[in-house]
Order: C-alpha cells, then sequence, then structure tokens
C-alpha cells in the first residue's frame, strides 16, 4: 500500500486587513484524509477578529506568537461565553460544535496552529466552518419571513441584522472604537494550559532535549477533543529515537522551530519517509508506523496531536526500550548475533 506522506507547508485560503487564513487542502495533503486528521491556521494582525463560528472537527489550538490574544468560546449547553487569554505556548481545546471567537488585541501578530482529527468532517482531513455573521454567515441565509418571525423584527431591522456586516472570516477592527470582553482568567486557567513552560515528563539523551506529553490529567479540558498533545524540543544534532504508539492512533506533527529531518517506517519495514524538515512543515504518522526526527545545526521543535485521550509510546532504543524488555536469547536468534554483540548493544541501548 503506498501512502505520500511527504510533509507539506499551509497553503493561504483567506487573506485581509484583519489577518489570513491558511489550511493544508487533503487534495495536496492525502494522507489527511486517510488517516482522518486536520490543520489550520490563523493569522491575527493587530486587531483582527475572526467573526464568530463553529466547526465539524475536533481541535487543539497552539498559539505560535503573541502575547495578547483573545479567545471567547461557548461550549456546546452552555448558556453563556468564557472569555480567555492566549499568549506564546498556549494550548487551548476546541471541542465539536463550540462556537468561539478570536481576537488580537496587542501590537504584533497572533498566530494560533490547529490540529485535530476529521472523522465527522464533511470533507476528510479538513475543518469546515459554519459562520454566524458576514457575507458567509448563516443568519444571510434565511429568508426574511424566518428572520422577521423568528426574532420579532420588522422587514428593515430583519436586513440590518443579516446584512450589516460585510466582512468575512477575519475582520480588521478601529482601534478603541469597540471594547471587546476582557479575559476572566479563573476560566483561562481551567481552559488553557502553557505546554512551552511545563514542566517536562523526560529528557532526551546526553540532554539532547525535552519532551512534554499533555493528556486529560495533566489537562482535564484537553480531554474533551478526545485528544493529546506533544511537545518535543530538541538540541542541535540531537535525535528523537524511533517509537511507535502501541494503541492504534494517528500522531499529527507540526514543526515549529528550526529544522531537522524526520524519517518514518512502515509496513513491511519499508522506508515510507525521509525528509528534510523546516519550520511550518507538516506530516503525518499513521498508526503503528514507526518515526524518529533528528534536529538540524539550529534544533528543531515540534508539536502534534495523537486521536487518543491516552497515548502509549513504545520506544525503540534507550532506557526502558522494547530490546531491554525482551530477554538476550531472544534477541540472539531475532537478531541472529551472539552474545558478544547483545550485551554492548543493550548497554549502550
Amino acid at each position: 500500500m503506498e501512502m505520500d506522506l511527504t510533509p507539506q507547508k499551509a497553503v493561504p485560503m483567506f487573506e485581509g486587513d484583519g489577518g489570513s487564513y491558511y489550511l493544508w487542502p487533503p487534495s495536496q495533503v492525502p494522507a489527511l484524509a486517510s488517516n482522518s486528521v486536520g490543520a489550520s491556521r490563523f493569522v491575527l494582525q493587530p486587531q483582527g477578529f475572526a467573526l464568530p463560528h463553529y466547526a465539524d472537527s475536533s481541535k487543539i489550538g497552539y498559539v505560535l506568537r503573541g502575547t495578547d490574544g483573545v479567545a471567547g468560546m461557548v461550549l456546546p449547553n452552555a448558556d453563556k461565553e468564557v472569555v480567555l487569554g492566549l499568549k506564546k505556548g498556549d494550548v487551548i481545546p476546541v471541542p465539536l460544535g463550540a462556537l468561539s471567537w478570536w481576537f488580537n488585541n496587542g501590537d504584533s501578530e497572533l498566530i494560533i496552529e490547529f490540529l485535530g482529527e476529521t472523522s465527522q468532517a464533511y470533507v476528510p482531513g479538513q475543518f469546515t466552518y459554519f459562520f454566524l455573521s458576514g457575507t458567509q454567515g448563516i443568519m444571510g441565509g434565511f429568508s426574511s419571513e424566518v428572520i422577521t418571525k423568528a426574532y420579532n423584527l420588522n422587514n428593515k431591522e430583519a436586513n440590518k441584522l443579516t446584512k450589516s456586516q460585510q466582512g468575512a472570516l477575519i475582520i480588521k477592527l478601529q482601534k478603541g472604537q469597540h471594547k471587546m470582553p476582557e479575559p476572566q482568567m479563573d476560566k483561562t486557567k481551567q481552559m488553557v494550559y502553557n505546554i512551552d513552560s511545563a514542566e517536562p515528563d523526560h529528557g532526551i539523551k546526553n540532554n539532547g532535549g525535552l519532551v512534554k506529553t499533555l493528556t486529560d490529567l495533566d489537562f482535564p479540558f484537553v480531554g474533551d477533543v478526545g485528544l493529546s498533545v506533544i511537545r518535543v524540543k530538541l538540541e542541535p544534532n540531537a535525535v528523537k529515537a524511533p517509537q511507535y504508539l502501541t494503541n492504534p492512533a494517528v500522531q499529527l506533527i507540526y514543526v515549529a522551530r528550526g529544522s531537522g529531518k524526520i524519517e518514518i517506517v512502515g509496513l513491511k519495514g519499508k522506508l515510507v519517509l525521509e525528509y528534510k524538515v523546516e519550520a511550518g512543515h507538516l506530516t503525518v504518522v499513521p498508526k503503528l508506523f514507526v518515526a524518529a526526527q533528528i534536529a538540524g545545526e539550529d534544533g528543531m521543535e515540534f508539536y502534534s496531536i495523537v486521536t487518543t485521550k491516552k497515548p502509549v509510546f513504545e520506544e525503540l532504543a534507550g532506557k526502558p526500550s522494547i530490546w531491554e524488555a525482551m530477554s538476550p536469547q531472544v534477541l540472539e536468534v531475532a537478531l541472529n548475533v551472539d552474545s558478544d554483540f547483545v550485551k554492548p548493544f543493550l548497554s549502550n541501548n
């Protein structure tokens, strides 16, 4: 079975004064559709505002850049929005069907990367958004008869409700013209997690880097989207040894900073990917495939989502590893080597 896992960069789908929206189309990255995952990016300029919307997929946002972002969210079955503060390094889950809006209250770009699963999506491998207002808004799609009767308005008022917002997706507000809601710090602590500043789970061999896996045990709200998040920071030339997920889940990897190489081995021991990656590249690791990463001269930092709440990885190197778990006699037979090789192999491993 041939599978194209070549890392790709996002393409712009919308550009305006308030910001841009980028997407990895499944037509260009077919592995997204076949593995039911997707990715996109909001780039909000200062005073940029992403109009209220909901989507057909559960996803997790990661703030790549920015210090003064604001997100409003109305969760399913909630009767009031929560307003959350965002800064670089923050992780924010967005459950399927949750209504959200996004605002950049800072003086520099606010960039949010979204990674998620698309098993319920209209287009496999792609998020589809439903906006309440604007030129693509739901309100403008209804007849005046429905609007006037549903909201007890006259025709002039109904026209104002449905046609006043002539922007689409992302608009730019005039500074000082509108006072946006202030973030609720108690809710922010419950629903936003700064993974960049979190204590790592473990390090990479020889001070090669750090790994942090974020599950609902650390951050209960992430369990609402059925996903987990992993941050890996590799020092220059360090290696993240081969590993695979024992539970049949898919891993979606986004390179946030630096550069390096990713290798993936799949069915019948075939090397299905060996690729030099840099910031902005996205790739998919299908279920039970084995992946390894090597950082370049400037190091490499990447983030990924895993399509399970409780990921269990099996390491093929390091301590403990799958080799350590097996008896030396079995290794001798399986590798067709003698004990003089197995002993130093396990010691070096």
